[in-house]
């Protein structure tokens, strides 16, 4: 006889569609970088140079391939940043400091275009007070993504067209050869401070054009060629 005192709950393991596959992509972490694009770190008050990037990170269930985002409690600055993600298929863990830019390349399961939403006001009163991040950053679909496209398909995106639209105005433009730190730079950093496997999902930063977002705005991403990635957001 079970004891009545044991709760059994199911976990779901966050998981995003992979192009082609009936097969998902199990989400391990997700991991995002700040400041990697020069024109969005003036835009936000910072000095371009090539300073080591830093990372934050949110929760894996903040991934949403949702087609409809809800506004988002307890802001009314919500704002949008189109960045590239990547997937990673291989772990990379003990590498450290050791770890080769070919090492971290070959670590690559895939790309996605995403959007790395941020409650700025609550951001904003942190780094006021020295407070983390975590309200403004690891929200509930924080971490908008489209499918991910295995390499092989995706091509090279080495320098891709980055763009973001809202109400069909555009918004962010950028290209990712203007990456401050390439991708393979960001997973060999990473690799320093993290144990990387299978499952975690790199951010890559976002160009300039940052800004707020309302109840009724849609919005279309691309990356290359990769399939477009539509959201609309919802009333509070």
């Amino acid at each position: 006889m079970a004891d009545s005192s044991t709760c059994l709950f199911e976990v779901v393991q966050p998981s995003v569609t992979i192009t082609g596959q009936t097969a998902r992509f199990p989400v391990r972490r997700i991991f995002c970088v700040g400041r990697n694009y020069a024109a969005h770190t003036r835009e936000m008050g910072g000095d371009p140079q090539r300073d080591p990037p830093f990372f934050f990170s949110k929760p894996a269930d903040a991934i949403s391939e949702s087609a409809v985002l809800a506004y988002p409690a307890r802001t009314t600055d919500l704002h949008h940043e189109v960045e590239m993600v990547v997937a990673l298929g291989m772990s990379l863990r003990d590498k450290g400091e050791d770890l080769t830019p070919e090492e971290a390349d070959s670590a690559i399961f895939g790309y996605a275009v995403g959007l790395d939403l941020t409650r700025r006001d609550l951001q904003a009163q942190a780094k006021e007070l020295g407070r983390p991040w975590d309200t403004a950053k690891g929200f509930d679909q924080s971490a908008v993504i489209s499918a991910i496209t295995p390499r092989a398909q995706a091509g090279d995106l080495s320098a891709a067209p980055i763009s973001l639209r809202v109400n069909g105005m555009l918004r962010q433009q950028g290209n990712t050869r203007d990456l401050i730190w390439s991708v393979n730079e960001l997973i060999m950093e990473l690799s320093t401070y993290f144990r990387l496997r299978p499952g975690d999902l790199v951010y890559t930063g976002t160009p300039a054009g940052v800004a707020a977002l309302q109840p009724g705005d849609v919005l279309e991403a691309s990356l290359g060629n990769l399939a477009i990635l539509g959201l609309t957001v919802a009333s509070r």
